[in-house]
């Protein structure tokens, strides 16, 4: 029955409040006390906390005298002396000699403090009985337990403000504080990417998961510890520093802030024994304000005046009674009535099912029911769904006595796996805990041993498996041996693997490549600039070995890069810049302070060797003409403006110069390599792969090329041997040119290329009507046509070809088919008549030669094939009426100028007048008289009539004329003289004259004397 008399509170006479801040050794007293006892029990606040002292105990008196009693875990030697448990575990009367309980402050908490303030005013040992906690419960203790003895105890060590520090910055030893397991996990996170890591303790890991995180932390693998206020309740610590990241918390009904005490509560943690401690405030928290912390550092706290209470009387009667019983407010004074706890509430929930009414019909079914409100919800589900779970286990214990099996073995079963993440173990040790404390209710199942062992050894490998989740996610454990070593000061061991790969105490902390060392990512804040320092000195002997075996090594073991970095057996070690002279770049070392002294000097001396050697071997002929002394004068000067140029001149830009050369000074540029070409003044062996890759590197380093578009993307297309390529207008130009190019418009054509059209046109220009065979292609000594032979050397169209010739200066003279084909069949000695035969077999042949793959028509050969007269007359579009000819002939403009277009209308005055004005650099590239290079125009006989190139030699690959067209040599020995042929010719340019040379001057004496 309910009493509604004045609940009875045990006399105060025998009972010992020791009381203090943290850190006072209240816990050690009291297991002291316990064991010099014959019997004792010991309440603690937490499942974790009741492990410590449980295992402190068994370190004393062995584990047969020690017994361990929590909701969810019972060890229970049959002779033990002693017992250890958390508050709710503790019995309402027992017989042993010794009573204690810790954290007696916690009966002013609104969730927990009922069962607090039930054993401490009933719970009494025969002999002594011991109430420890904070200072601020004396007046309540004194008021409700007269007689009662106070020791108060004061703490070891001092407790001081550190003020705010950024997480980053926090010293090590240090436990941050925050009230969720979001804020804990994100800090955490923040902590293993700065500092290395940090162990986690918070309420809703298992005891053993807290266990194996706080000793992470005891045992120096981690120097950080991120937990709740779970700390707060008794856990000894080494801890330093404790900050706060959070200063609000939910307490089960709403968030507030933390009053002083509980503030002091967990500040109280830094610090242990006679060493002092600090706090302070990190993340989000504002500093605390003066008065807030002198009090934290006096622990200075308002005293508890009421404690929570519930009656321990229940009316078992009815569910109803039941109800009203827990509903009866306290009649003595400093007592509250405390909030509905779980149990209540679930209970509250179940007496609206009429199923729950039905069974609690007589006092052992509620009392059976209430028994089994008493469920924890250690899921943090709602009240409802948690009223739920206690129905099912109700409904079997009060029809079968017993807890279903299979429905017991089901629910075990889907706990029973340790994959996923952290919250997914979590959630599956909460609900394991909850069949744990299942299986220690006495009577609840058939065979509750055999469950408490499955249940006990499912929530432990649970637990190794969280633990080593958190430990994988926020403890970087490659750095935690480390840490632990070098506040040791010991010495370490590093060891550098074949492919650089450095290691330190086993653990791989980066990579050593050249003479730089690179710490793997993840590795900051001040351990990590500690195990860089052990690297870097176990990393001093290394340089200096591979200073030496650099300095010693051949050229084949270093390489420079088309980056422009020179790397050492794969590895860079330097990387060049330009300099004044461009080839001569300036070498910069790719080196850590490490190396210093001999050993640097050495490195970068022999670099330098190397990248010198590389330029003078790649370049050899461009080194040679830099570096020629025999030429002097006009030869020595053009001869710089072609190092200048990197191998390559338009001849256009150096016309006067070029033209000032006599014989024997170009026959002295001759023998460096350097070669006259109607279009440029070039060095043939630098238009390979590799020179033009090294030119290419150079200009760029000079010119800060390296991140221009088109660096380094044509040398490609050297190396496959194409003679021309379609441009792109994104390209950096001078790219073309460095490579080898000459950019035309839309194609770029290879330089050597260009000189071998050339040589091709030289002869068509030189042909006139009547003086022999005609070459394929020529006209009418002053225009020409393309002819297979140009195409296939190029690569190109006859569109591209259009656009290549123009982009050479050439202009276009478009006529009729018909009229070609007359003027030719003229030349032949053909009739007329016979013209519209040539137009119709030239029809068919372009229409088949366009019908042809453009691959066939665009390939590159060395081959000149000669092509049918009719196939450079017609074009094959349209066979009806075919495209005019395109007759070319030099033209009067240069590259900038716009080229004459097809059909363009002209006189012949006009155009005799234009011909006249335009006499360009452009005519002069391709032109002479009627459209010959003056160096060209002698033809000599006796060389067999081959026309000379540019430089005045032979052109070998011209096709010499037929013997028998000449006529035989009688004939032409008994022809009547011929008149000479004359031509006005423009005075001549006197050369300048070398001052520096008396050979100059006195050559230009005699050439005053004749005249």
């Amino acid at each position: 029955m309910y009493l509604t008399s004045q609940p009875m509170i045990l006399s105060g006479r025998s009972v010992i409040a020791v009381l203090g801040p943290t850190n006072t050794g209240k816990t050690h007293y009291a297991i002291e006390r316990m064991i010099a006892h014959g019997s004792g029990m010991i309440g603690l606040p937490l499942r974790l906390l009741a492990r410590e002292v449980y295992t402190r105990l068994v370190e004393r008196v062995g584990a047969n005298n020690v017994a361990l009693i929590t909701g969810e875990e019972k060890i229970t030697p049959p002779k033990a002396k002693y017992s250890v448990c958390t508050v709710e575990a503790l019995p309402r009367e027992t017989k042993v000699a010794f009573v204690a309980i810790d954290e007696i402050q916690l009966a002013g908490d609104l969730e927990r403090g009922h069962i607090f303030t039930d054993r401490l005013l009933n719970l009494r040992g025969r002999e002594e009985t011991l109430l420890l906690g904070s200072g601020t419960m004396k007046p309540i203790l004194q008021q409700l337990l007269p007689g009662i003895t106070v020791i108060e105890r004061p703490r070891l060590s001092q407790l001081f403000y550190a003020g705010e520090k950024k997480i980053t910055r926090l010293p090590q030893r240090t436990a941050i504080v925050a009230f969720s397991a979001d804020e804990v996990y994100s800090i955490a996170e923040l902590i293993r990417r700065q500092r290395g890591g940090a162990a986690v303790v918070l309420g809703a890991l298992s005891p053993r998961t807290r266990n194996a995180q706080v000793g992470l932390y005891q045992s120096g693998d981690v120097e950080y510890l991120v937990a709740t206020d779970a700390i707060g309740m008794g856990l000894n610590l080494d801890v330093d520093h404790v900050a706060f990241a959070q200063d609000r918390k939910f307490d089960g009904y709403q968030f507030r802030n933390l009053n002083a005490g509980e503030l002091g509560q967990i500040a109280g943690r830094a610090g242990r024994h006679l060493k002092d401690g600090t706090f302070g405030v990190t993340g989000r928290v504002d500093p605390f304000d003066p008065e807030l912390v002198e009090r934290l550092q006096a622990h200075n706290f308002d005293a508890v005046k009421v404690l929570q209470w519930r009656t321990p009387h229940f009316d078992f009667s009815s569910i109803a009674n039941l109800l009203r019983s827990l509903d009866a407010p306290p009649r003595v004074p400093g007592l509250a009535r405390a909030l509905p706890a779980i149990d209540q509430q679930a209970l509250e929930f179940l007496a609206r099912y009429p199923e729950v009414q039905d069974l609690a019909n007589t006092p052992e079914r509620v009392s059976l029911l209430w028994d089994a409100c008493a469920l924890p919800d250690y899921r943090r589900i709602t009240p409802a769904q948690h009223a739920d779970l206690i129905l099912t286990l109700y409904s079997d214990l009060a029809r079968h006595g017993t807890v279903n099996a299979d429905f017991m073995a089901e629910q075990v079963r889907r706990s029973d796996r340790t994959d996923g993440e952290i919250d997914t173990l979590s959630a599956r040790i909460a609900q394991i805990r909850t069949w744990t404390y299942v299986s220690n209710r006495p009577g609840w199942l058939a065979d509750p041993t055999h469950w408490q062992e499955k249940t006990r050894e499912i929530e432990d490998r649970l637990s190794d498996a969280l633990h080593e989740r958190l430990t994988k996610r926020f403890v970087d454990r490659r750095t935690s041996v480390l840490m632990k070593r070098l506040r040791e000061n010991a010495m370490l061991e590093a060891e550098i693997s074949v492919n650089g790969d450095v290691f330190v105490e086993g653990h791989h902390v980066g990579q050593l490549s050249g003479f730089r060392f690179t710490p793997i990512s993840g590795t900051e804040g001040p351990d990590a600039k500690a195990v860089q320092t052990a690297a870097q000195k176990a990393l001093g002997l290394e340089f200096e070995a591979r200073a030496a075996r650099l300095h010693a090594s051949g050229n084949n073991d270093i390489a420079l890069g088309s980056d422009g970095l020179v790397r050492w057996l794969g590895d860079p070690v330097a990387r060049l810049v330009g300099s004044d002279h461009v080839m001569r770049p300036r070498v910069i070392l790719l080196a850590d302070e490490q190396l210093t002294g001999n050993a640097r000097d050495h490195v970068v001396a022999r670099i330098e060797r190397f990248v010198n050697h590389h330029i003078s071997t790649i370049l050899k002929p461009l080194d040679d003409l830099s570096r020629a002394e025999d030429l002097q004068g006009l030869s020595k000067g053009l001869a710089f403006q072609l190092v200048e140029s990197l191998g390559i001149l338009f001849r256009r830009d150096v016309t006067e110069e070029v033209k000032s050369l006599d014989q024997d000074a170009r026959a002295s540029m001759r023998r460096y390599g350097v070669r006259f070409g109607a279009y440029h003044i070039f060095m043939p062996t630098l238009l390979k792969p590799a020179p033009a890759e090294l030119i290419t590197l150079l200009w760029a380093l000079k010119n800060d090329g390296l991140d221009k578009p088109g660096f380094g993307e044509l040398i490609p297309v050297l190396a496959a041997g194409r003679t021309s390529v379609v441009t792109d207008p994104s390209f950096e130009r001078n790219f073309y040119k460095l490579a080898g190019f000459r950019f035309l418009g839309k194609r770029a054509v290879r330089i050597d290329i260009l000189e071998r059209l050339a040589d091709l046109i030289r002869p068509l220009l030189q042909w006139k009507p009547g003086s022999g065979a005609r070459p394929d292609g020529a006209y009418d000594g002053r225009r020409f046509t393309t002819t297979t032979a140009m195409l296939s050397i190029l690569g190109a169209t006859p569109d591209d070809m259009e656009e290549i010739l123009k982009g050479l200066g050439y202009r276009a003279d478009a006529v009729k088919p018909e009229e070609a084909a007359a003027f030719l069949a003229a030349e032949s000695g053909e009739k007329t008549a016979d013209a519209a035969a040539v137009i119709e077999d030239a029809t068919e042949a372009d229409t088949a030669k366009e019908d042809a793959p453009a691959e066939q028509e665009a390939a590159s050969t060395d081959t000149t094939v000669a092509a049918p007269a009719a196939d450079l007359l017609v074009t094959p579009d349209a066979p009806a009426e075919p495209k005019p000819v395109l007759l070319w002939r030099p033209g009067g403009r240069n590259d900038n100028q716009r080229p004459v277009r097809q059909g363009e209308r002209r006189n012949n005055g006009g155009n005799q007048a234009a011909r006249t004005e335009q006499k360009t650099e452009g005519q002069r590239e391709a032109g002479a008289r009627d459209g010959a290079p003056r160096e060209d125009r002698r033809r000599d006989g006796g060389h067999n009539g081959k026309p000379r190139d540019r430089d005045g030699q032979r052109d070998k690959t011209a096709p010499r004329g037929d013997r028998n067209d000449r006529g035989p040599r009688k004939d032409r020995d008994t022809k009547p003289a011929q008149p000479q042929r004359f031509e006005a010719k423009p005075p001549r340019k006197e050369k300048p004259v070398d001052p520096d040379s008396p050979f100059a001057k006195l050559a230009a004496l005699k050439e005053q004397m004749k005249k």
